[in-house]
């Protein structure tokens, strides 16, 4: 159930609702964070569900001392009504066989809410790629029949790859193929069951391991601005990365002063 905390609009229609998929590295979670903090987007609500493992802390984008002091949630909406933009940002695993559950719950609010399209920012383990997998960028697309027709065209112009189908047995029957994505949780049964719900819904994933995901969420919010045009100059990696030292720098720092 969605919970309006602050003025939003009247209603998501003609919306694009951007979120991830708890999956390898959380590449789509960071991701997440990274058009949330990017865009300056205000917090207009949260998703009240059992699915997912409670939890609270800190606001993770705060502007100034107030702001660090108020609390976020497990399933968090924010939203620029400007350019009609929303973002679910989900910060817990799923509670066991509950995923199911909140695929429904999910897809339920999206059509209800009247959102345009949905885009599902996701990963999958690189080990697990098939043969032709290895070739080209690490990123795969994805959408619903209903926004091929709408998008496709689009995504062919900017050479992107559709995810490629693998065999459900190789090396035993190779015409037996099937949509496999190793690590990326929700991923799969989210985009079935949207296909079969009618919803406009693309998936965008990178193949990636787990360890420092930074630039790898980097690398998809970078493959999504070349659709969605959120931002004119997407920021770098070696950029990033010199403000997330910098981050971590003013963090220690103030650490270790409240310790003295």
């Amino acid at each position: 159930m969605f919970i309006a905390t602050e003025s939003i609009p009247s209603s998501f229609r003609g919306f694009t609702l951007i979120m991830p998929a708890v999956s390898v590295g959380n590449v789509g979670q960071l991701a997440t964070d990274l058009i949330i903090s990017t865009l300056g987007m205000p917090r207009v609500g949260y998703i009240h569900t059992d699915c997912l493992i409670p939890m609270a802390g800190n606001d993770p984008y705060p502007t100034c001392a107030d702001d660090a002091a108020e609390l976020s949630t497990n399933a968090e909406v924010y939203c620029l009504p400007d350019v009609k933009l929303a973002v679910l940002q989900i910060r817990a695993p799923f509670v066991q066989r509950k995923s199911r559950k909140f695929r429904k719950l999910i897809l339920s609010w999206i059509k209800s809410s009247g959102f345009d399209r949905t885009v599902v920012l996701s990963s999958s383990h690189a080990y697990q790629r098939d043969d032709q997998q290895l070739l080209g960028a690490p990123l795969r697309y994805l959408l619903s029949p209903v926004l091929e027709q709408e998008a496709g065209t689009q995504l062919n112009t900017l050479e992107w790859k559709e995810i490629e189908q693998v065999s459900a047995f190789p090396g035993i029957n190779d015409s037996d193929k099937r949509l496999y994505i190793p690590g990326g949780g929700i991923t799969k049964g989210l985009y079935t069951d949207g296909c079969s719900e009618g919803i406009k819904m693309a998936v965008l994933l990178i193949f990636c391991s787990e360890g420092d995901n930074i630039p790898d969420a980097f690398a998809l919010v970078n493959y999504l601005n070349d659709w969605l045009h959120l931002v004119d100059k997407p920021v770098s990696v070696p950029q990033m990365l010199c403000l997330c030292d910098r981050l971590i720098y003013h963090v220690l720092t103030s650490i270790m002063s409240r310790d003295v």
